[in-house]
């Protein structure tokens, strides 16, 4: 008994060849998805460039005042549901031209205080006169029991200050000055004394107008 041989049937054509994998990529963008690659605004190669959004802009308005902390405390007041936690903050500002002020303010948080004290400061500015590049004359003033003596110095001698007044005379734009504080350490009275200092001085042409 022999057996018969095996037949196999034709099997029809499919269609087409089908493509590699990945050979339409790239055509719609990354992975075939539309809205990327080539297809996406600003994309491409400017990506990591900025594209269409534009780079960084370095081009601010400078400040008007140069501004800093003189003191920076926590303070408490006892009321009848307890203690009230707040801070206070004393600020110097200036535009090292001649202009120069001083603001003390409290607020809930360092950020309010330190801008209450900015507007304050902006109040109360004071304009101090120079001459051949230092102060007219000198000059002596008390706050409280803080006393501030103001001296002026020759050209290259800088400024020969310590604490508030050597922050108070820099904002200032003075370049040339001796200063010596007595009688307190407070910070904010030597300050204080500081302006009450500026104020008083004139210049010698004004100060001949005033007496003639």
């Amino acid at each position: 008994m022999t057996d018969s041989p095996k037949t196999t049937a034709p099997v029809a054509a499919t269609g087409a060849a089908r493509p590699a994998f990945g050979a339409n990529r790239g055509a719609a963008g990354r992975g075939g998805r539309p809205g990327q690659g080539g297809n996406r605004p600003g994309g491409g190669d400017s990506r990591g460039k900025g594209g269409a959004r534009g780079g960084r802009r370095d081009d601010r308005e400078p400040r008007e005042f140069e501004q800093k902390i003189l003191e920076l405390a926590r303070v408490t007041r006892v009321t009848k549901g307890g203690k009230r936690m707040r801070f206070r903050a004393s600020l110097v500002i200036g535009d090292r031209r001649g202009r120069v002020g001083f603001g003390v303010a409290k607020g809930a948080d360092v950020a309010m205080a330190v801008e209450k004290a900015f507007r304050q400061a902006k109040k109360n500015m004071v304009t101090v006169p120079l001459v051949k590049e230092t102060i007219p004359h000198e000059v002596t003033r008390k706050f409280a029991a803080a006393i501030v003596l103001l001296k002026p110095a020759p050209q290259g001698t800088g400024l020969k200050c310590g604490g508030p007044a050597r922050m108070v005379l820099e904002l200032a734009g003075v370049p040339n000055a001796v200063s010596k504080l007595m009688g307190s350490s407070n910070k904010i009275n030597n300050a204080k004394a500081t302006f009450l200092a500026l104020v008083a001085l004139r210049k010698p042409d004004a100060v001949s107008v005033i007496t003639a």
